[in-house]
């Protein structure tokens, strides 16, 4: 957010503090999305992160200029930026080492109770210009078990806290070491930590990282824990903090196997929001780790082809079916929302196929999370870069950007944005940038760059693509202006004063969206949506 803003004072770059300087130009910019009628800001994981140096003066970074100097399409920069990354100051920050601590690196002092006031600053200044702070929480997991130096709930009560397998190991299917929610402690232990939160921090929202490996008792229980919390005996309205996670159904809790777990359909009719990666993938087009650059509906498909399809499937027939997809996304994502389908049948949400899956699975529209980017695979932009025809202009590039922006915004739900979306934000292609350090993952709110064309990103993720991507990179005419930067940013602010502007936009209830909401072609028209609501 902060670390390369020349408009906040150097000491404060890439700390809670950059947040309080108002006039910085990310502030500013945060501002003008908030008086266009943003909500909410979410932070990726700000609690005590096992694998960043908090000492910042030890910590190992690249020298700037000398990335600078490299053309845009050079391995170069990776090779540094690699070479440094298990020690410089940037990191996701999805390894926790203590869920309850605000993490030190972060803090203009890591030691004592700096990170303690810095962090309350922040929500309290963010606050203040209209915008709630929403936590990225990562209860699934551990950055260690066993004996290893950073460990710590296997030193409380060793084989507990942590999700065993058949041999006695712990289980490692999200990456880490698998924390078992199913059992009484760990639950409580989260809960606590979610109630800390919130009564001591004023966190506003929670997103519950791979929220699919808890059990949809324990979110229920977070739930009923937070709506417990009163202002006038918690100063806290806890009724009006709002849950969301990652509802995917995979690894040793798959298909239900230790229990009903938080999954998409498994918690429909709950309220809490899970990702909708089915209209995702309907707008920008195929999967987030496809070998090839499909297309989508707002990428080119069946309209202007970039070839990648080779003639696996009847590109028009694939079109009308992600239209399908995105009607049912707009409607809210609702099980039971009925329309006419692209083949001229009357359908539900529910009858809509995604790889096997219902389309539609929701009973109430603030279940549907809608999204076509966030921290991970490629931004929007990247994405665009890599599915549009080649012969496709930056202006009708950034206007491909725009639609689907304009999509979530119109769409029933929670709309959510990924940061730098409205700034057409690049990573140089980055499909997983969890650790490729500031100068893949800066955001520059000068508008004078979008990101693009820092090097070849990090080899070990990327590589593979390398080919495809060098002569994009190299290519001058693909390098967004300033101009075009602020046509997308202005554009979003746009969209979201029409969100704004009237309540039809969000409606409440499932019943309303059923009642309101109507698509007035008959489905058949590849690349026309015509959606009312009244």
């Amino acid at each position: 957010f902060s670390i390369y803003d020349a408009s906040v004072p150097p000491e404060d770059r890439g700390t809670y503090r950059a947040f309080t300087h108002l006039e910085s130009n990310g502030m500013k910019h945060l501002k003008a999305l908030a008086d266009a009628g943003l909500t909410h800001i979410h932070l990726l994981p700000v609690f005590d992160i096992a694998t960043i140096n908090e000492d910042r003066a030890a910590q190992r970074n690249p020298d700037v200029e000398e990335l600078a100097s490299y053309p845009p399409d050079s391995e170069e920069q990776q090779a540094i930026v690699n070479e440094l990354r298990a020690d410089d100051g940037f990191n996701w920050g999805y390894d926790p080492y203590h869920y309850t601590v605000p993490e030190g690196s972060y803090a203009t002092e890591p030691e004592g109770v700096t990170r303690i006031r810095e962090f309350r600053e922040m929500v309290q200044v963010l606050n203040s210009v209209g915008l709630r702070v929403v936590m990225d929480v990562v209860y699934n997991h551990t950055n260690a078990s066993g004996q290893d130096d950073r460990s710590v709930l296997d030193k409380i009560v060793p084989g507990y806290y942590h999700r065993l397998n058949a041999d006695g190991n712990v289980e490692q299917s999200t990456c880490c070491q698998n924390t078992a929610s199913e059992h009484a402690m760990m639950e409580k232990l989260m809960i606590d930590s979610l109630v800390t939160w919130a009564t001591a921090y004023k966190v506003d929202g929670f997103r519950f990282d791979l929220m699919g490996h808890h059990m949809r008792e324990n979110i229920l229980n977070v739930r009923a824990a937070l709506d417990g919390l009163t202002l006038a005996e918690n100063g806290v309205d806890g009724a009006s903090i709002y849950i969301y996670g990652e509802g995917w159904d995979f690894g040793e809790v798959a298909d239900n196997a230790r229990g009903i777990n938080a999954t998409q359909v498994n918690m429909a009719g709950t309220g809490i929001g899970t990702f909708n990666d089915r209209l995702r993938d309907a707008v920008r087009g195929g999967g987030p780790f496809d070998p090839r650059p499909y297309q989508g509906f707002i990428t080119g498909l069946n309209y202007e082809p970039n070839g990648s399809e080779q003639g696996t499937e009847d590109e028009q027939d694939k079109l009308l079916r992600y239209m399908d997809q995105i009607r049912v996304g707009l409607a809210g994502n609702l099980a039971d929302y009925a329309f006419m389908s692209y083949d001229g049948e009357e359908i539900i949400g529910a009858d809509v196929d995604y790889n096997g899956a219902p389309a539609g699975y929701t009973h109430d529209p603030q279940e549907n999370i809608l999204y076509i980017a966030a921290h991970d695979n490629e931004t929007l932009f990247d994405a665009i870069q890599l599915k549009a025809a080649p012969e496709t202009t930056m202006q009708d590039r950034v206007r491909i950007n725009n639609l689907g922006l304009s999509i979530l915004a119109l769409s029933q739900g929670v709309p959510f944005f990924h940061a730098g979306d409205d700034l057409l934000r690049s990573k140089s292609m980055d499909r997983d940038s969890y650790d490729s350090g500031d100068w893949f993952n800066v955001l520059d709110f000068s508008y004078a760059t979008n990101g693009w064309g820092r090097g070849l990103p990090i080899a070990d993720k990327n590589q593979d693509l390398w080919p495809v991507m060098q002569p994009l990179l190299a290519d001058p005419a693909l390098t967004p202006s300033t101009n075009d930067i602020l046509a997308a940013a202005l554009h979003l602010r746009e969209m979201i004063e029409i969100r704004k502007s009237s309540p039809l936009f969000r409606l409440r209830t499932a019943q309303a969206v059923m009642d309101c909401v109507r698509f007035l072609e008959n489905g058949q028209t590849p690349g026309l949506i015509v959606m009312a609501i009244n």
